[in-house]
């Protein structure tokens, strides 16, 4: 099974339940992509503490990504309106959540890269 199949199957439901777990899977990745962009922003003004801000921001801009993938899968595979059960506004929710991640971690970037400069 090719890996754009899986992530179909997975929006639709199809392979891990049913038509609201794929958009609760968009919104945990989603979630996880821009907490992690948060962190990265966080860190990348200091050049103290763990991990690099470099890593964390290229972390989350993928990890928001593919949320972001996933839950646009979802609404175009998902049939019926709101309401019908099927995970159509967890999917909607979860498209800001994960384009939240990809501009807190592409912040997060620039941030480290204007600090990472020298001065002078």
């Amino acid at each position: 099974m090719s890996a754009s199949a899986v992530l179909i199957a997975a929006a639709e439901g199809g392979i891990i339940g049913d038509g609201r777990t794929g958009a609760n899977l968009a919104l945990g990745v989603g979630l996880l992509g821009l907490v992690i962009g948060w962190l990265a922003l966080a860190r990348s003004g200091n050049r103290t503490g763990t991990g690099s801000a470099r890593t964390s921001g290229r972390s989350a801009i993928a990890i928001g990504a593919v949320g972001t993938v996933l839950a646009v899968l979802h609404l175009v595979t998902s049939s019926g309106g709101p309401g019908t059960g099927n995970g159509l506004v967890g999917a909607v929710v979860a498209v800001p959540l994960g384009l939240g991640g990809v501009f807190l971690g592409r912040r997060a970037l620039i941030r480290f890269r204007r600090s990472d400069q020298p001065t002078g």
